[in-house]
C-alpha cells in the first residue's frame, strides 16, 4: 500500500531532484505510519511512502519476495525510515542484513525510533544507520522533523544512481 500525497497537496508540491525517490517506512505501529504519510502530505512533499509492518516485511520488499515479487511492485527505495522495535525482525537485525549486501548497503537508512537509549544509537550507527531520530510526540514536531529529513535526503545529499532507476 502506498499513500499517496492529497490533492490539495498536489497544486503545490515541492520540487526536488529526488522527488521520484520511494520511501520506505519499516514500522509495526500503523498509527505512526499514517501520522508519517500525513506529515509528509502536510510538507507538500510528492513522494510515495511504502509501509511495511516489520524487519522480516522490509527485507521480502528489498529482495522482491512474496507479495512484492515482481519489482514492479516493490521499486528500490531512496530511503528508508526504520523503526527498532517490531515482531519477527527487528530494526537491527534488517539494518544489519540490509548493509551486508552489497546490493542494499547504498540504501540511505534513518532509524526513526521512541528509543533514547545509548545502545541502541550506538548499535545502529555502528551496523551503518545513516541517522537516528527520536520519534516526536506532537504530529506539529512530526511535521517538522519529517521536514528536515526529506529536505536534507531529497533536497540536500546526491543520491547513487540506483536510487532513482525503477
Amino acid at each position: 500500500m502506498n499513500y499517496e500525497i492529497s490533492e490539495t497537496s498536489k497544486e503545490n508540491p515541492v520540487i526536488t531532484r529526488n522527488s521520484e525517490i520511494v520511501i520506505v517506512m519499516a514500522d509495526d505501529d500503523e498509527d505512526d505510519q499514517m501520522l508519517a504519510a500525513d506529515a509528509l502530505r502536510e510538507c507538500n512533499l510528492p513522494n510515495a511512502l511504502t509501509p511495511v509492518g516489520d524487519g522480516e516485511e522490509l527485507m521480502d520488499y528489498l529482495y522482491h519476495r512474496g507479495k512484492y515479487a515482481p519489482p514492479v511492485h516493490s521499486p528500490r527505495p531512496g530511503l528508508v525510515l526504520l523503526d527498532l522495535n517490531m515482531p519477527r525482525m527487528d530494526g537491527a537485525e534488517a539494518l544489519r542484513e540490509m548493509k551486508a549486501d552489497p546490493t542494499l548497503r547504498t540504501i540511505p537508512v534513518v532509524v526513526l525510533t521512541t528509543s533514547r537509549a545509548d545502545r541502541d544509537i550506538e548499535l545502529t550507527y555502528g551496523l551503518g544507520a545513516n541517522s537516528f531520530i527520536v520519534k516526536s510526540v506532537t504530529f506539529e514536531d512530526l511535521v517538522k522533523v519529517m521536514k528536515a529529513v526529506m529536505e536534507y535526503w531529497l533536497q540536500v545529499v546526491e543520491l547513487p544512481a540506483e536510487s532513482k532507476a525503477f
